[in-house]
């Protein structure tokens, strides 16, 4: 290997002016020539699943190929497609091999690295799994996989002395996995809150702006492609539980599963509850929270009163951001694309790359695959959601009767919930009211039995709205 970077390093500086009158095709004919000279390895990639994010990690992979070759000088090759739904390879993949079956690739003893990107629990769960027992590298974005069955799956590669690159299973295009793994190795991690899901975020901010309900907004971001035909794992919560359960697990060195983590979704949340939020200083935003208590650890997901001068509170659209707070770093921001073919094919490639320069330097498993040793990772100990406490919202949606508002109040009084305040909005003939109320920080097994009993009154018209309020690290 030192002996092909010299020689092709020397090539290109001594010779930068001559070589930069080619072509980009004979650009990278040269290098592949001089690290074949150099007796260099090549790397050899098979994709299973050819949709969005597989052909955008082939689009990168061949886009970026002199690139790739000026930063470390080994050629990275795709060799080999396995998809059943697809005929043909666009043009510019003419020299890759595509099969319908998965085995030719586990099969094949020139392939280093599988990238299993079809998604789902099988068969990419047996396809990760035989990829490793045949000594392959894998890379997966597949992030249900891992929150129900990452410990099998890390467990094997490191019997197997491989690596398993997830870097896409949370956040989409952001490094974030790489930014906890290596770049807060040094830190305690005390927190963990995020926006995770776009699709989410793209509701609430469009409700937020334009007034318009739920149900209107997830139709149009269904017609502009942010949100799936079923669009249940994004709206309630379970995309967003899928990638904090991966995080947790890097954080803490804990098999986090993702029944851990207690999960609401949005789809209760009404254009009054934007209004609101707004009067009182908020924006509601879907979030994933995890706080280190030392023995036990918090893993949920639930719409948020975030406060306006939070940074969380100002991430819009379709956009991702993930908050870190360490003991050491404070807090740390990551903010970007969460998902889409471009963004997370390049965060496929640069887990390709990693495994790559492992590879070349014999290196593999230089930095475990969650950050901890997998023999020191313990079982979690998860808060009981019971035992949360923190600020509320409630929305109650009452008959306007004599006698209502203080019952309701009696209820609160009798569980010990304090009200910061209440704001009854007017109403039209006929019509219910909203009665609002902020909670001061009270327990949630409190709150839970509360709401219970003011839902079975006969003044009450709808399920109560509950919304938690953001607690700030100190």
């Amino acid at each position: 290997m030192t002996k092909m970077s010299t020689f092709a390093g020397s090539y290109y500086h001594g010779y930068k002016e001559w070589y930069s009158g080619f072509s980009q095709t004979k650009k990278l004919l040269l290098l592949i020539l001089f690290a074949q000279q150099g007796s260099m390895k090549e790397i050899r990639v098979g994709i299973i699943g050819f949709g969005t994010v597989g052909s955008g990690l082939a689009q990168a992979l061949y886009e970026q190929q002199e690139r790739l070759l000026r930063k470390f000088n080994v050629p990275i090759t795709l060799t080999t497609v396995a998809d059943i739904n697809i005929t043909s390879l666009p043009e510019q993949f003419q020299g890759v091999k595509l099969t319908n079956d998965a085995q030719d690739i586990f099969n094949d003893p020139e392939i280093d690295i599988v990238v299993e990107l079809i998604g789902g629990i099988e068969p990419a769960r047996t396809f990760m799994l035989k990829a490793i027992s045949k000594g392959k590298h894998v890379i997966t974005a597949n992030k249900a996989l891992l929150s129900i069955h990452g410990k099998e799956i890390f467990e094997a590669a490191a019997a197997h002395q491989v690596e398993v690159g997830f870097e896409a299973s949370v956040g989409g295009g952001i490094p974030v996995i790489k930014a906890l793994k290596e770049g807060l190795a040094a830190n305690r991690i005390n927190s963990i809150r995020g926006i995770m899901n776009g699709t989410a975020n793209y509701i609430l901010t469009a409700m937020t702006e334009h007034g318009t309900p739920f149900e209107e907004v997830l139709k149009e971001a269904q017609e502009k492609g942010y949100a799936e035909a079923d669009p249940t794992y994004d709206v309630e919560g379970i995309d967003t539980a899928h990638k904090l359960a991966i995080l947790m697990s890097i954080a803490y060195g804990q098999n986090v599963h993702l029944d851990h983590v207690s999960v609401e979704g949005i789809s209760s949340i009404k254009p009054i509850d934007i209004e609101f939020a707004k009067e009182f200083g908020y924006r509601i935003k879907l979030l994933a929270i995890s706080r280190n208590h030392g023995d036990h650890v918090e893993a949920r997901v639930h719409p948020t009163m975030v406060p306006e001068s939070n940074l969380l509170a100002n991430i819009n659209g379709t956009y991702n951001a993930i908050l870190f707070n360490g003991d050491t770093v404070d807090d740390v921001l990551l903010y970007g694309h969460g998902a889409g073919m471009m963004p997370t094919g390049s965060a496929v490639a640069a887990d390709v790359l990693d495994i790559s320069r492992n590879i070349i330097a014999g290196s593999v498993n230089r930095v475990p695959s969650l950050s901890y040793l997998p023999e020191t990772f313990t079982a979690p100990t998860i808060t009981p959601m019971s035992e949360l406490t923190c600020p509320y919202y409630f929305r109650v949606s009452v008959l306007d009767q004599p006698g209502v508002l203080s019952m309701i109040s009696g209820i609160l009084g009798n569980h010990g919930i304090s009200i910061k305040s209440v704001i009854q909005k007017g109403r039209q003939d006929g019509e219910p009211v909203h009665v609002v109320l902020r909670i001061h920080t009270s327990n949630e097994d409190s709150v839970q039995k509360a709401v219970a009993e003011i839902d079975a009154l006969e003044y009450c018209t709808e399920p109560t709205v509950k919304i938690r309020v953001l607690i700030e690290d100190a």
